[in-house]
């Protein structure tokens, strides 16, 4: 499993020529440090501030980020397993008319698989996004930059999710499926995106303020 690899492991088997693990599981890797980060920032203002109130407020955001983050570390797997799927289906036999057939419905099915991992992904960074909103409010002054770094590491994790979703579903000939999903996309990327441009705006603002 790619998640329990070393960082240096990791980095080799990317940078080799092996077409997976690729932008998908990279963007997955980038939330997943995007949660973490959030998590630091939770638990360093939690000891570091006195008041219950955001204690309390921010026990349940690094909770939620936890939750997350483990989540976004699946994805670094089952992205680079989806993208085999359609690797294998491209590979099945077709000197038959049944076996083009099998092997047509095998690589439609592999590529709705692939889209909709990174769609998820996307699903998961605007409840991430909404989490470190918090967090650059709340968050210590002294970690405001560690929560910046946060919110681009979602923020780009957004865009690399779109970048796959959309390299996947050029190849899926089911309309009605292509056009729900464009929507959500487009819908989930707009969302990530202008919360992400606002917290950064905010978290600038305070960063100046030193």
């Amino acid at each position: 499993m790619l998640k329990l690899q070393p960082i240096s492991k990791f980095l080799d088997i990317t940078a080799s020529d092996s077409p997976a693990p690729g932008g998908g599981s990279v963007s997955a890797l980038a939330a997943s440090l995007g949660a973490a980060l959030g998590s630091m920032v939770c638990r360093i203002t939690m000891k570091k501030n006195a008041n219950v109130a955001i204690q309390i407020e921010l026990e349940s955001v690094l909770i939620k980020c936890e939750k997350l983050r483990d989540k976004f570390t699946m994805l670094i797997d089952e992205d680079t397993n989806a993208f085999k799927k359609v690797i294998d289906a491209y590979r099945l036999p077709k000197e038959t008319a049944e076996q083009s057939a099998h092997r047509n419905a095998a690589i439609q099915s592999a590529y709705k698989d692939a889209t909709v991992v990174p769609i998820l992904l996307l699903e998961l960074c605007a409840e991430a996004i909404a989490l470190l909103k918090i967090i650059g409010e709340k968050g210590n002054k002294n970690t405001l930059s560690d929560a910046g770094v946060g919110v681009l590491m979602i923020g780009s994790a957004c865009e690399g999710a779109v970048m796959n979703a959309r390299i996947n579903i050029a190849n899926i000939t089911d309309l009605s499926f292509v056009e729900a999903n464009k929507i959500m996309m487009n819908s989930l990327q707009s969302a990530v995106t202008n919360s992400a441009h606002q917290i950064l705006y905010r978290i600038n603002e305070r960063l100046f303020s030193y």
